[in-house]
């Protein structure tokens, strides 16, 4: 039977499995997935005995993605652009293909919560590979202007200038941001830490759309930020795990699974 699998390191939380086998089911897909925990220091070894055995493809998570980048054979324009895969595809030719699902699964979450982006001004707070992956398929998207926001200015800048090809994304420090967001979106990692990003609470209308990539349980910290400045549309970055998962079964198996319902039954289980 074929095998897919995500590796990462630790991997014991992660959702991957569930999710995938939940797609397997529903469309009827003969095919088993787990996680798998690489060593730090020894992850190449551990994909090529992966892929050495019944291994078809697999996802890529924190800290592997660049290492992955440089493992695949080809990447695709997203995973360039990215500069990280989360995506590997043993092909039929025994090639094996490296993509990026984040951005699509962001972009669709966004569209299934109503959230327009087509002349939209969005504000992507953070610069890291989380920011990175998802500039592309945002600007995809015809926005009206992208800033993205950092409190270091030059991770900004510098990632501001990889996707510069028309002018509508541009790079700001956290203070000096000011003007009227249509959609705001964390990508940095502080809610895990109940931090929130030093931007100012002027930003936030009640109109604003808020999404953070980090999820759980409860409201992360910028989220529950966010409510109190009194945004009403409020996400949180369980769809974007969906989604991207859902970018990922369809590269593999070429059928695309429906989000919603594995949505709702993940949402279910992480309120338990």
């Amino acid at each position: 039977m074929d095998q897919y699998a995500v590796f990462g390191n630790p991997i014991k939380h992660s959702k991957s499995p569930f999710i995938h086998t939940l797609f397997a089911k529903q469309t009827a897909q003969k095919m088993v997935y787990k996680a798998i925990e690489a060593p730090i220091d020894n992850f190449e070894s551990t994909l090529n005995t992966f892929f050495a055995g019944q291994g078809k493809g697999c996802n890529i998570t924190v800290p592997f993605k660049e290492q992955a980048f440089k493992y695949a054979q080809q990447l695709t324009e997203r995973a360039t652009l990215a500069g990280a895969v989360n995506t590997l595809k043993l092909t039929d030719d025994g090639v094996i293909i490296g993509d990026n699902t984040d951005g699509a699964g962001l972009v669709l979450d966004l569209k299934n919560n109503h959230v327009p982006l087509k002349n939209a001004r969005i504000l992507l707070l953070g610069a890291g590979g989380a920011a990175r992956g998802v500039c592309g398929p945002l600007l995809a998207e015809k926005p009206q202007q992208l800033v993205i926001a950092n409190r270091t200015f030059s991770k900004a800048q510098t990632l501001a200038g990889i996707f510069d090809q028309s002018g509508d994304i541009t790079a700001c420090e956290f203070a000096k941001l000011s003007g009227d967001f249509d959609l705001i979106i964390n990508s940095t990692s502080a809610s895990l830490s109940g931090q929130v990003p030093a931007i100012s609470p002027n930003l936030v209308r009640p109109e604003t759309a808020i999404y953070d990539m980090m999820y759980s349980a409860q409201a992360t910290a910028f989220n529950a930020w966010a409510k109190q400045q009194g945004a009403r549309l409020i996400i949180d970055g369980l769809g974007m795990l969906v989604g991207q998962a859902a970018e990922s079964f369809a590269i593999w198996r070429a059928i695309k699974p429906g989000a919603k319902q594995v949505l709702n039954e993940l949402r279910h289980n992480l309120a338990d």
